[in-house]
């Protein structure tokens, strides 16, 4: 089975901070993947690097056996990205900009598709409202609406859940959870339960390392711990005391 991504060697530095240091994973069809680490940790670096916002430093990442950097075209086409914060144009409407998302992404029938997302993200009572006025919440649904748009291939969320209150956090999960069956989905995440109660695969980064990668039970029978919070606390707060 081809991998949908391949992530060999990874390193991005920052002047001389390493904020991603030699990554190396592979991913298949149906994984819902948790990127789970402390805030600092490399999440969002290694998302942006992945959605071809970043360059790497060393390394190679590739999209269904297309290498990111020489057919960007093809590899972005089959990204949807919502990153941290949800950037957005404040000034449309929810309507205009995933109109005009839609546009820039070559959707065909732009109508149809904007129905989908809009009834998948539940964001239907907001649609004429400008983006500036939504609380936070509903910016994130908005942002995840406009992930799916191009019912990509691999779908990176950094923080999904951040700012929705426990209805809407559930919602989304459960939107996930379908939108895998499809798609590999990878989940930036600081929140435990979302790595434990979502998650079938979880790799753990700690300061731009991979600190360990599997099922939450293999993670568990390597750290010799018994509940997720534990583990977290084994593979992060050791490098904490000797650094």
């Amino acid at each position: 089975m081809q991998h949908t991504l391949e992530i060999t060697h990874l390193t991005k530095n920052f002047g001389t901070f390493c904020a991603v240091n030699n990554v190396t994973f592979h991913t298949q069809k149906g994984e819902i993947i948790a990127l789970l680490g402390p805030n600092g940790a490399g999440k969002s670096t290694l998302m942006n690097m992945i959605a071809g916002y970043l360059s790497p430093t060393s390394g190679t990442i590739k999209i269904l056996g297309k290498d990111i950097g020489s057919d960007s075209l093809f590899t972005k086409s089959n990204i949807g990205f919502l990153p941290e914060g949800s950037p957005l144009y404040p000034d449309m409407s929810v309507y205009s900009f995933l109109q005009y998302m839609a546009e820039l992404k070559s959707i065909k029938d732009i109508p149809a598709r904007l129905q989908e997302v809009i009834k998948i993200s539940k964001i239907e009572n907001v649609l004429h409202k400008k983006i500036e006025t939504l609380s936070k919440g509903y910016r994130r649904r908005v942002g995840f609406a406009q992930s799916i748009l191009n019912d990509p291939e691999i779908l990176l969320l950094d923080e999904p859940t951040d700012g929705l209150d426990p209805n809407q956090k559930e919602h989304i999960r459960q939107e996930i959870k379908h939108q895998s069956q499809t798609k590999t989905i990878l989940i930036s995440t600081h929140l435990l339960d979302e790595a434990q109660t979502l998650a079938t695969r979880i790799i753990l980064i700690n300061h731009g390392q991979i600190k360990a990668d599997g099922t939450l039970t293999e993670i568990l029978q390597k750290t010799a711990t018994a509940d997720i919070e534990q583990a977290f606390k084994k593979l992060t707060q050791a490098e904490e005391i000797n650094a």
